[in-house]
């Protein structure tokens, strides 16, 4: 075997391995985005827009809130101020 074949050879299989290697890294990519979507389905999560959603409904509600802390801290001010 001359060194011509030696090098056709060795380049042959690199690029051989490299090709196995990749479809080998791409099974492992769909097996772990499989087990992935797994685990995730089975947790207790919200998707992203209805946490936003919930999010809005909670500063709305924050600020009626501190609208009626407001209103009442003004009335009990009056009543002190009309309390003998």
């Amino acid at each position: 075997m001359d060194h011509q074949d030696f090098y056709n050879r060795f380049t042959a299989n690199l690029g051989q391995t490299f090709v196995s290697g990749q479809a080998i890294g791409e099974e492992i990519h769909q097996l772990l985005r499989v087990a992935m979507n797994k685990t995730l389905t089975g947790l207790d999560i919200v998707s992203r827009e209805e946490f936003d959603t919930q999010q809005a409904v909670l500063k709305r509600s924050r600020e009626k809130i501190d609208v009626l802390e407001q209103q009442l801290s003004e009335m009990e001010q009056v009543i002190k101020k009309l309390a003998p």
